[in-house]
């Protein structure tokens, strides 16, 4: 018996909804697992080369932390072919992927019948807030508050293009938060708060000009993580007129402007043309999530 795991790709923040607010988008981590003597993890495409082919392999580490967390200390082996479109640190929620297949790589391993709120709560604890991996478990736009639980709200995204702008650089989320300082003032975090109030009801409407404004606006991490984008500027203003709004998708590098298609099929040849070290990615919401499924037949 194999089974495949399939997991959307993810942005977040979305300007201002700084590690609240998040987004599926169609790209995807596969997973192809096999029963076997031994675990073995075999990267199939070019995203997924270097990474550990053993336990070490993150998949395998979050698999079995959230093992540990219902007393098992050991998983049975596996073999494990990946997958994956998703550029690695380059704020599309690689990482966030990989912790959602890890969860489901345990439940269905040892048939555990995790609800989606248990995977939901042991993905977010594992990631300490829910704007990547939210979206990832349940597809559509999530917004979504983490303390001891977590309360979230889904709202499904139609019609519009996420346009990703990748560049060839990568950028640890370590270094991306070390950017942010570390207080507000109560004035300071009033104003903030406004914005992204906004900016959240602007998402509920499908406003989309409102929330493009609202990006614009951010105080919360674009105004200090813009320094370790050396185009950040540059992109913003070249896009601005045809585009909604443009925003920095998670902790960077990517930029990820929100744009009718109509406008995409007509400009995006132009827009590569005039900047060519970029991969520019026409993406849609993915509105469904985690996708799991049991094989009877070779992959």
């Amino acid at each position: 018996m194999s089974w495949v795991i399939k997991v959307p790709s993810s942005t977040a923040n979305l300007g201002a909804g700084f590690d609240s607010v998040g987004l599926a988008l169609n790209l995807y981590l596969e997973l192809k697992v096999t029963r076997a003597d031994e675990w073995e993890f075999i990267p199939v495409s070019n995203h997924l080369n270097g990474t550990p082919r053993g336990k070490e392999n993150l998949i395998y580490q979050i698999a079995l932390e959230a093992a540990e967390k219902y007393g098992i200390s050991e998983l049975p082996p596996c073999k494990v072919e990946m997958k994956s479109d998703i550029p690695l640190a380059r704020g599309l929620g690689s990482s966030a992927t990989a912790t959602i297949a890890g969860i489901e790589l345990t439940n269905q391993l040892l048939e555990l019948n995790f609800t989606e709120e248990e995977k939901l709560e042991i993905a977010t604890a594992i990631e300490g807030h829910p704007d990547n991996v939210a979206p990832s478990l349940m597809g559509g736009c999530v917004i979504g508050h983490y303390d001891y639980e977590v309360n979230w709200i889904k709202l499904p995204i139609e019609g519009i293009t996420f346009l990703a702008v990748i560049p060839e650089f990568e950028l640890k989320t370590e270094e991306a938060r070390a950017a942010l300082p570390e207080q507000f003032s109560y004035q300071e975090s009033v104003l903030a708060s406004s914005i992204a109030n906004v900016s959240v009801a602007a998402i509920c409407q499908q406003n989309w000009k409102l929330l493009g404004k609202m990006m614009k606006k951010d105080r919360f991490h674009q105004p200090f993580r813009k320094a370790l984008i050396p185009h950040y500027d540059q992109l913003e203003s070249f896009l601005e007129d045809k585009v909604y709004g443009t925003f920095l998708s998670g902790a960077g590098p990517t930029m990820i402007a929100i744009v009718e298609d109509s406008i995409v099929e007509r400009n995006l040849p132009i827009w590569k043309k005039e900047f060519p070290h970029f991969d520019w990615l026409a993406l849609k919401v993915e509105n469904e999530g985690l996708k799991s499924l049991k094989l009877n037949v070779s992959y």
